[in-house]
């Protein structure tokens, strides 16, 4: 397996994967970087996608394991790669969040973020807002 940041080689396998943005968005967020991959001979198996809140906050929008990949690590170190990135760019800090509904929050808390706030929009279940201090002040 390899993680790197996503090139237009991934796009077409990216959209049929993420149903939750434009084919347009999804161009732009592959020219901005802001994708990371883990491919596995040459699928995409596992992806981040992130923007930045109050565009200053890196922003982790989405981390999807293929289904039949999850539980071996690999959103594990994509985030973690992510971070490492991050770090390197000079950022301290990272938010995500996710629904209190799925399972995904209890893998942020075991990588360190820790919840820090929650939105509620009529009729959908509680989004939880998780944030991560990456680098000392």
């Amino acid at each position: 397996m390899n993680i790197s940041i996503a090139t237009r080689n991934e796009y077409t396998q990216l959209v049929e994967l993420d149903h939750h943005i434009s084919t347009d968005m999804m161009k732009y967020k592959i020219d901005q970087g802001e994708i990371i991959v883990a491919i596995k001979n040459t699928s995409v198996i596992g992806w981040l996608r992130y923007g930045y809140f109050w565009d200053s906050i890196p922003f982790m929008n989405m981390l999807n394991i293929i289904e039949e990949y999850r539980g071996r690590g690999i959103g594990t170190q994509l985030a973690s790669d992510w971070e490492a990135m991050l770090r390197d760019r000079g950022f301290k800090e990272v938010l995500t969040s996710t629904s209190a509904n799925e399972r995904g929050q209890f893998l942020y808390r075991k990588l360190g973020y820790k919840d820090c706030g929650a939105l509620l929009f009529p009729n959908e279940p509680l989004e939880i807002i998780l944030h991560k201090i990456i680098a000392p002040e």
